[in-house]
């Protein structure tokens, strides 16, 4: 119950908006490429992922690496293959029917008046070729076709086919409740082991079926026989019944009234919603949560809040080392700053504190646990602040010649005004310069040396310089005796 709850509570809002956006960018792609080939491959290539995620948790390393390198390709060969469903499905009219619309549900297809026109052509001996399209796009499939946009009736497609026609030797293409195209050529199947009656009307038929999706209504003007091409087959069609249950079938029209149909749709969406949730918040957890990887940084300690009457006069440690644990794609993507130390001084007090350092203090990326910390105490020295007029002394190193002796210094500013704190500047008496080597001297002159302090924690008054001038006046030796 304690490790749900530390769980519950280490999940951000930001996560939650995460998980959200991508579970409807997946239901998206579920809504807009559903019942198409490419659909079908996607969902293939998202097992094989979850395939060599299983494989690679178990040690399976050369199956994890092989399917790894499937996906890949597979990927590849998807959006190569099925350029045309994808640009299909994402050609919409406007942003928002690409974001939180649906595709455009064609009117229902008339099928009884295309059943009885379809056996009174053969009746009458006509030839006849109607293309009904599935999911995949025909653009490169056909071509040569005639837009027609036409309403589907029985005169019309008898006009279409007679043989006085200029189109009746092409195919019609019906979209819906229209006729979309007349006089359409179908590429040519070559098999070999079709019959040898079969015409070219035939074997257009069957060619676009090895090709595409969709189903492919095909009259024999010598026989008078209907027959029907789809999924790379051929077969005759005996009556009218048989041939407007195929056409239904394959535009997936329901046997149901519309008010069922509609809740049955809901349902299927309010499960596809549900399933794409599912999905992400699993995949989230297998990204953020799987802990498989363990890693020390050190990281600086930040110091906030501290009392405004105080300062830091020292501390024990300036950084800290973590070592945390998560899953590797989490911790390889760590940057800097994404991982800190603060610690809160509000609670200081005047002298040494030693504060504890806790999870409250380290700040964290989701998905990123830590394991251990050292030090696990940091001791804090702070102190009120002053400031002190303090002499200025020339740090003189090395030797001068043995011809030259130093007989007068002056330091212009003799004193400064340094700030630190109170504690510390009790101890301190007097500042000095930066080192001046004696050796490099050989007539009377001027230098400017910066002002070093001693701690660190000490600085210089903002009305007082950080340098100083050094004068100085060498004499020569008189020789020796």
């Amino acid at each position: 119950m304690t490790r749900t709850l530390a769980f519950l509570s280490s999940i951000r809002w930001q996560d939650i908006v995460d998980i959200l956006i991508n579970s409807y960018i997946l239901l998206r792609v579920y809504i807009l490429f559903q019942g198409t080939n490419a659909f079908r491959v996607l969902v293939g290539i998202t097992s094989l992922w979850i395939l060599q995620e299983v494989a690679a948790s178990i040690g399976l390393i050369l199956t994890s690496w092989a399917i790894r390198g499937i996906t890949t390709a597979a990927a590849i060969i998807i959006i190569v293959v099925f350029r045309n469903e994808i640009r299909a499905a994402l050609q919409v009219r406007n942003l928002k029917t690409f974001l939180w619309g649906f595709p455009n549900r064609e009117q229902t297809t008339p099928v009884e008046v295309i059943t009885e026109s379809v056996f009174q052509m053969a009746k009458r001996r006509m030839g006849a070729l109607i293309v009904f399209p599935g999911k995949e796009d025909l653009g490169e499939v056909i071509h040569g076709g005639i837009p027609w946009n036409g309403t589907v009736s029985q005169e019309m497609l008898m006009s279409v086919f007679w043989n006085q026609s200029p189109v009746h030797d092409g195919a019609v293409i019906i979209r819906g409740r229209e006729v979309a195209e007349v006089g359409v050529l179908l590429p040519l199947s070559q098999r070999q082991d079709l019959p040898s009656y079969y015409g070219t009307r035939h074997r257009a038929a069957v060619g676009l079926a090895e090709r595409a999706d969709a189903l492919i209504v095909v009259v024999s003007e010598e026989r008078g026989r209907v027959s029907v091409a789809h999924d790379n087959s051929l077969k005759p069609v005996v009556d009218k019944e048989e041939l407007s249950f195929l056409i239904r079938k394959h535009l997936n029209f329901p046997d149901i009234n519309p008010a069922k149909q509609r809740e049955r749709e809901r349902v299927k969406l309010l499960v596809a919603a549900g399933l794409s949730l599912m999905i992400m918040t699993g995949i989230w957890f297998g990204f953020t949560r799987s802990q498989d990887t363990i890693i020390g940084l050190n990281v600086p300690i930040e110091y906030i809040n501290r009392p405004l009457n105080y300062e830091i006069l020292e501390t024990s440690v300036d950084e800290a080392k973590l070592q945390l644990f998560g899953s590797s794609a989490i911790i390889k993507s760590l940057k800097p700053g994404q991982v800190g130390v603060r610690l809160d001084l509000s609670k200081a007090a005047e002298g040494r504190n030693i504060f504890t350092i806790t999870q409250d203090d380290i700040m964290l990326p989701p998905g990123v646990s830590l394991n251990k910390i050292q030090p696990a105490a940091i001791e804090v020295t702070l102190d009120v602040p002053t400031t002190k007029e303090l002499p200025v002394q020339v740090d003189w190193v090395g030797k001068l010649p043995e011809n030259r002796a130093l007989v007068d210094v002056s330091v212009s500013p003799e004193a400064v005004k340094v700030i630190g704190g109170s504690k510390t500047l009790e101890k301190v008496s007097t500042v000095y310069t930066a080192p001046v080597r004696l050796d490099g001297l050989s007539k009377s002159g001027s230098i400017s040396s910066p002002i070093v302090l001693s701690p660190p924690s000490l600085r210089i008054s903002s009305n007082s310089p950080d340098r100083v001038t050094i004068h100085y006046t060498l004499q020569e030796k008189p020789p020796a005796r």
